[in-house]
């Protein structure tokens, strides 16, 4: 059960990350369009599990490599963001949101 810190935390984290996948890391989303789905924090906040979910899918292992073997430099920008409301910005750990996936592919069957 998440307190209400690790929420709001994760909900700003997640809202400030999106930004940066939008406007500042243009280099790595490769022309691709990133949304952070979910964001859970750890209940030290030292490490925030991000889910990101990329369009068209069928790039989002390359765009996932790219992300995270930058992941210092959106950390930093992170940092340069929330720095004033956060004491730690917690380390990244970011994983591919299928769930869009897996909808279509039940909606697929369904319909046939």
């Amino acid at each position: 059960m998440d307190s209400r810190r690790q929420h709001k935390i994760s909900r700003l984290v997640q809202k400030e990350l999106g930004e940066i996948f939008r406007s500042e890391v243009n280099d790595l989303v490769l022309g691709t369009m990133v949304s952070v789905t979910n964001v859970r924090v750890t209940s030290d906040m030292s490490i925030a599990r991000v889910y990101i979910s990329v369009f068209p899918s069928n790039r989002k292992e390359e765009v996932h490599a790219k992300i995270n073997s930058n992941c210092s430099k959106v950390r930093y920008l992170l940092g340069t963001k929330v720095g004033k409301q956060l004491r730690i910005i917690p380390e990244l750990m970011i994983y591919i949101d299928d769930s869009l996936d897996y909808i279509e592919n039940i909606d697929k069957l369904l319909n046939t």
